[in-house]
C-alpha cells in the first residue's frame, strides 16, 4: 500500500494534523482500536485558551511553575499564542463550548491563577474529538483504517518510509508513505493502574528505542490525583476531573478532615494523597463535592455524577473515594517546534511526543491545546517542504520477527523509563 502521508493514531493530534494537510494529498490514518477509542475522547475538564494579552504572563507562569520550570519556553510561547486560532478552528468544525448567552463560560482548574478553560459539560475531549473525526470521515482524501496495529517503521538509514502493521486478523502489511506522523497517545497500558485505554502501550516509544530516534524525559510520567477508587479489576480507572476541585470540591482524610490545598499542581496533590493514605493505612482518600451546588454538579459534571451513582455513591450527598493513578506522559519522542523528530520524514505529535511544553509536570487542560497546536504545525511543515520519496522498492515482511512484539516492546519501554529515572537520582 502506498500513500502520501500515513498518520498513526486517531486522537486529536492525528485527526487535526490530517485536517490541516493539503486536500490534494492522500492521507491514511491507522488506529489500533476503533477510531473513537482514543484518550482524547476521555479528556473531561477542558481546553486552555489565552483570553486576552493581559493573561499571557499569568498563563505562561502557571504553565512553567507547574512544570517545575523545566519547560521549553519557546514551545510554551508558541502554544499560548496559537490557542485562539485553534479554538476558532474547532468552532468552525462544530465544537460547542459552554456559553452564557453569547459569551463563553470559563472554568478554572488546579494550579491556574485565572479562569481560562473552555469546556463542554465534563466531556470536552469527546466533544472536540468527535467533531474532528466526523470532519475527517467526510474528507475524500482521508482514509481511516481501524483495528490496525503498527509494529515497525520502514526505515532507510535515518529516513522513514512508512510503517509495517497488522489488522485484527493478524495479517501483516506495509504502508509506504512520503511522510509519517506518530500520534499514538500515551503509555498507560503498560501500567497496572491508569486512566488510559489499555491498548495505549507506548508502541511509538518502543520503535524510537529500536531505531535510535531521540527521546526526551521518558521518566516524566504524571499521576492524576483523583480517580474513582473501585475494587473492580482489569479496567481503566475513571478520572475525576481537575475541574471538580477547581469548582470547589475538597479532599478529606478518613476523619473527614481537609489535608491539602486542592488547587496545587497535580504532582503535589497526588503526593499529599499518597502520604495521607500511607499515614492512615487506607486504600483511598475522600473527595467531597459539598461546596458545589447540587444543580451545578448535575449540569457541569453529569457523567462524573452518573458514574459515581453506578459505583454506589451520590456525589451530591456524600464524599466519593479517590486514589491517584498513572495519567499522562510528559516525556516522549523528542521533537522540534514543528513536531519533527530526529529521523527524516518522521513527525510526532500529541502525548507520544515531547516538545517541552509540559516540563516535569503538566498543567491541567494544556494537553488538548498542546496536541492540537503542534499537530497543526507538523501538517504545515510537511506541506511547506513536501518532496516525494524516490525509493519505491518492495518491502518484504517477515512476520516471524514480530511474534512476541507486545512483550518485547513493553519490556523495552519500562526498562528505558527506569534507566532514565535512575540517571536523575
Amino acid at each position: 500500500m502506498k500513500t502520501d502521508i500515513v498518520i498513526v493514531g486517531s486522537g486529536v493530534a492525528g485527526l487535526y494534523c490530517a485536517l490541516n494537510l493539503p486536500k490534494e494529498k492522500n492521507i491514511i490514518i491507522v488506529t489500533k482500536n476503533i477510531a473513537r477509542k482514543s484518550d482524547s475522547y476521555l479528556a473531561q475538564g477542558g481546553i486552555c485558551v489565552l483570553r486576552d494579552e493581559e493573561d499571557y504572563d499569568s498563563f505562561y507562569e502557571d504553565t512553567m511553575k507547574a512544570g517545575h520550570y523545566e519547560n521549553n519556553p519557546d514551545s510554551v510561547h508558541i502554544m499560548i499564542h496559537s490557542s485562539q486560532e485553534v479554538i476558532a478552528d474547532l468552532i468552525s468544525y462544530g465544537v460547542r463550548f459552554e456559553k452564557d448567552g453569547e459569551e463563553f463560560l470559563y472554568t478554572r482548574e488546579g494550579a491556574h491563577s485565572h479562569q481560562r478553560i473552555l469546556f463542554h459539560e465534563d466531556e470536552t475531549g469527546k466533544e472536540i474529538t468527535s467533531h474532528l473525526l466526523e470532519t475527517a470521515r467526510k474528507r475524500k482524501n482521508i482514509t481511516i483504517i481501524e483495528n490496525y496495529t503498527m509494529v515497525d517503521l520502514i526505515c532507510n538509514e535515518n529516513e522513514c518510509h512508512g510503517i509495517i502493521g497488522h489488522d485484527e486478523s493478524g495479517t501483516y502489511s506495509a504502508i509506504k508513505a512520503d511522510y509519517t506522523v506518530l500520534a499514538t497517545g500515551g503509555i498507560g497500558g503498560i501500567f497496572e493502574h491508569s486512566t488510559n485505554y489499555k491498548h495505549l502501550t507506548g508502541d511509538a516509544i518502543a520503535l524510537a528505542l529500536k531505531y535510535g530516534i531521540k527521546l526526551q524525559h521518558i521518566d516524566y510520567i504524571q499521576i492524576h490525583p483523583t480517580t474513582l477508587y473501585t475494587e473492580k479489576e482489569g479496567s481503566r480507572e475513571f478520572l475525576i476531573s481537575e475541574s471538580v476541585r477547581g469548582e470547589g470540591a475538597i479532599l478529606l482524610n478518613a476523619k473527614g478532615e481537609r489535608f491539602v490545598n486542592e488547587l496545587l499542581p497535580r504532582d503535589i496533590v497526588a503526593n499529599a494523597i499518597l502520604a495521607q493514605m500511607k499515614k492512615e493505612g487506607s486504600k483511598h482518600v475522600w473527595l467531597s463535592m459539598a461546596p458545589i451546588p447540587t444543580e451545578e454538579i448535575k449540569t457541569h459534571f453529569p457523567n462524573i455524577y452518573q458514574r459515581c451513582l453506578e459505583e454506589g455513591y451520590d456525589a451530591t450527598k456524600q464524599p466519593i473515594p479517590v486514589v491517584p493513578s498513572q495519567h499522562y506522559f510528559m516525556g516522549g519522542i523528542d521533537v522540534d517546534r514543528y513536531s519533527k523528530t530526529s529521523m527524516e520524514r518522521l513527525y510526532a505529535a500529541g502525548e507520544t511526543a515531547c516538545n517541552g511544553v509540559h516540563g516535569r509536570n503538566r498543567l491541567a487542560s494544556n494537553s488538548l491545546l498542546e496536541s492540537l497546536v503542534f499537530a497543526k504545525r507538523a501538517a504545515h511543515h510537511i506541506s511547506d517542504g513536501y518532496t516525494a520519496l524516490k525509493n519505491d522498492a518492495h518491502v518484504a515482511i517477515d512476520a516471524s520477527k514480530y511474534q512476541n512484539y507486545k512483550e518485547e516492546y513493553k519490556a523495552a519501554v519500562l526498562a528505558a523509563i527506569e534507566k532514565e529515572r535512575l540517571s536523575h537520582e
